[in-house]
């Protein structure tokens, strides 16, 4: 079985499409959080499981967490979001 391979937009076509970056309560989880996405007509692009990213940004001091969280969340945004 093959894994798909995810292409990432780049951080400045990122900015250029993403209006904001939402915290919000994972509805099948009310126990989780998520990151939401939206773009500038305040449609979903895309999600992030909050535990995951936090591990995935690794250990920063804490006045640079939303910004690390922010930075890696716009150098992980899929190119077909796009599309939407």
């Amino acid at each position: 079985m093959s894994e798909e391979h995810i292409k990432f937009l780049s951080f400045n076509e990122a900015m250029k499409i993403v209006a904001a970056i939402q915290e919000e309560e994972d509805i099948n989880n009310s126990d989780k959080r998520v990151l939401t996405v939206y773009n500038h007509d305040d449609r979903e692009i895309c999600w992030f499981d909050y535990d995951e990213l936090i591990a995935a940004v690794g250990p920063v001091p804490k006045d640079q967490l939303k910004e690390s969280v922010q930075n890696y969340i716009l150098n992980h945004i899929p190119d077909w979001a796009l599309e939407l």
